[in-house]
């Protein structure tokens, strides 16, 4: 997944839509994903912008990328 340089998040109770950009703004993906597989997906993922609304479960998922 290092082709991805930013990792846009709208952010949801049980699913979220997550797209991944390339550096030339290329889209790579845009999908719908469970939590379970969001945890996976920011584990797997090499260095990135992680770009996603401010509300209250903003916190949680910033300090689940670090």
């Amino acid at each position: 997944m290092s082709e991805i340089s930013i990792l846009a998040i709208d952010l949801a109770k049980g699913s979220f839509q997550v797209c991944g950009v390339k550096a030339d703004g290329v889209v790579v993906f845009n999908r719908s994903v469970s939590r379970l597989r969001l945890y996976q997906l920011l584990s797997e993922q090499d260095g990135c912008v992680v770009a996603m609304e401010a509300c209250a479960t903003s916190h949680h998922w910033g300090r689940v990328t670090r």
